[in-house]
């Protein structure tokens, strides 16, 4: 199996992937795999969500040359794909809009999800608020204090917004509350999950949605520089961002696919969230894929200063293309990130989110790794203001 024919007919990327759910939700993943085969072969769907994405997402998101973050880091030219310019603020409304209108096609009226940062909390009510959908969204209670301006940014939208308050009230436990919801009221509910990760079909059918990401930059890229890049870089929680801009150039041997993972306070100790770092082969949420757990298989703790990376799991193809090499995965700290978060707003003029200044760190680092004469494409996946509080706290700055 090569990292362009997967996942196959059984949602398996490799060795990961799959289903491991209950038998109750068996019914719905077959219901939500044909109804998406259906969907996606019907000109009606996709011209729906083409004009959608044109017209109230805001697509095609610009591709912004750095100049100055390139002087800075004194190496290859550093490029922007700019989600953050999307409506909602980052990439997330790409997938949140496609999934609904699936429901929508496939007469649920009801919607879930789950959030960390929040961003996909916020596309998830947007879109349910657009197509007339009662939408729930379950965050981690810890993440509704460190986010508490996207919990506002739902409830405005309509949505209701339910505090998780069990394991550690983050990311991890607010997927399981929104499973728990699913399996009971399936015959009415979708399940909008944001990342490529879950129970077959949600890898692909997630990544599909979030791969005009990449097909926009590669086209976007041939106009401005004449040539592919040589480096794509991309923050890694669950993955959603980066399988979305790394699709399209996977076939491309001489592309260099690099994922920053949250380092957290540093791998070597236990306030981390650097999974394919870090972690070992084991199932959460429906998938086999790569877990940070202890030597009995329980799921360990993580830190990230960061709410949208601080998950214990990642998306199984990007524990597919780890293993092959076809993609490379590096740890950024807490310090790292937010300094990087800092440097792209002093040279740039560009406050983005803390997840995406992991990978601003990364390529930086990269950059200079590469020296001059190559190209380093960033995606830029969501703006900052829902972090502006962390970041004023952080740097002193009322």
């Amino acid at each position: 199996m090569t990292a362009e024919t997967v996942p196959d007919g059984q949602g398996h990327f490799g060795p990961y992937g799959g289903r491991f759910v209950p038998e109750a939700l068996i019914a719905a993943l077959d219901e939500l795999t044909a109804a998406y085969a259906a969907a996606r072969a019907e000109p009606g769907f996709t011209d729906e969500l083409d004009r959608l994405l044109r017209t109230y997402v805001g697509r095609p998101t610009p591709l912004t040359d750095a100049a100055r973050l390139t002087a800075h880091a004194g190496g290859a030219r550093i490029l922007l794909k700019r989600e953050d310019l999307a409506h909602t603020g980052s990439h997330k409304l790409n997938n949140a809009l496609g999934q609904a209108l699936l429901a929508k096609r496939m007469g649920k009226t009801r919607i879930i999800a789950e959030t960390g940062a929040g961003q996909h909390g916020v596309a998830t009510a947007t879109a349910c608020a657009y197509l007339g959908l009662e939408c729930v969204v379950y965050m981690g209670e810890e993440d509704t204090v460190r986010q508490a301006l996207n919990v506002a940014r739902m409830r405005m939208l309509g949505a209701s917004v339910v505090a998780v308050k069990t394991g550690t009230r983050t990311l991890k436990d607010a997927i399981t509350e929104a499973m728990r919801d699913w399996v009971t009221n399936v015959a009415s509910t979708h399940y909008v999950i944001g990342s490529v990760m879950g129970p077959h079909p949600f890898p692909a059918l997630v990544r599909d949605f979030q791969r005009v990401i990449g097909d926009e930059a590669r086209t976007q890229l041939r106009e401005l520089t004449g040539r592919l890049p040589d480096a794509v870089v991309a923050c890694v929680g669950g993955g959603s961002n980066a399988m979305g801009i790394f699709t399209a150039f996977v076939p491309d041997a001489a592309v260099g696919l690099v994922g920053c993972e949250a380092g957290g306070a540093g791998v070597e100790g236990a306030l981390h969230a650097a999974t394919l770092a870090s972690g070992r082969p084991g199932v959460l949420h429906g998938m086999r894929t790569y877990l940070l757990q202890d030597p009995d298989g329980q799921t360990l703790p993580t830190h990230s200063v960061s709410a949208g990376l601080d998950y214990p799991g990642v998306g199984p193809e990007h524990a597919w293309l780890h293993d092959t090499g076809r993609a490379t995965y590096r740890s950024v700290t807490d310090g790292q990130a937010m300094e990087a978060l800092r440097l792209l707003a002093h040279t740039e003029g560009i406050l983005c989110a803390i997840e995406t200044a992991h990978a601003v760190h990364g390529a930086v680092e990269l950059a200079r790794e590469l020296g001059p004469d190559q190209i380093v494409l960033i995606c830029l996946s969501g703006r900052g203001d829902k972090d502006m509080d962390t970041a004023a706290r952080w740097f002193d700055l009322l």
